[in-house]
C-alpha cells in the first residue's frame, strides 16, 4: 500500500504552503489546487482525504462539500473544512464536513486530525 494521499482546496498560498511541507514530511502524498472551480477535477486522482477551505476564488467550500458527499462515487472520501470565520463550524458540518478546523491551526491540531480522519 502506498503512502495516503490528500488534497489540500486554499486560496491561501501560504497556507498551502506550509501544511503540504508538513504533510508530506509525515509521509504523505499531497496535491493542493488553489482553485476552487477545480475541485472536482482534482477529486477524481482519488485522495484519502481533503482539506478544504469554505470561501475560496468565488467558490462557497461548503457546496462543494455537499457536491462530493452527494457523489456515491466520492461520499466516503473524509473531508476536512477549515476557515478563518469561526462561526462556520455547524454549516460546514451541516454541508456533509467529517471534521472543521479554524484558522489559523496548529499543525499538531491538523496532524492529530488528518490522522484520526485517516483512520
Amino acid at each position: 500500500m502506498g503512502n495516503k494521499k490528500i488534497l489540500i482546496a486554499d486560496d491561501d498560498e501560504g497556507i498551502v504552503d506550509a501544511v503540504t511541507m508538513i504533510l508530506e514530511v509525515m509521509g504523505y502524498d499531497v496535491e493542493f489546487t488553489y482553485d476552487g472551480g477545480a475541485v472536482i477535477d482534482a477529486v477524481k486522482n482519488r485522495p484519502d482525504l481533503i482539506l478544504l477551505d469554505i470561501w475560496m476564488s468565488g467558490h462557497d467550500g461548503r457546496d462543494i462539500c455537499k457536491q462530493l458527499k452527494n457523489d456515491p462515487e466520492f461520499k466516503e472520501i473524509p473531508i476536512l473544512m477549515i476557515s478563518a470565520s469561526r462561526d462556520i463550524r455547524q454549516s460546514a458540518l451541516d454541508a456533509g464536513a467529517n471534521d472543521f478546523m479554524e484558522k489559523p491551526f496548529e499543525m499538531d491540531s491538523l496532524l492529530n486530525k488528518v490522522d484520526i480522519l485517516l483512520n
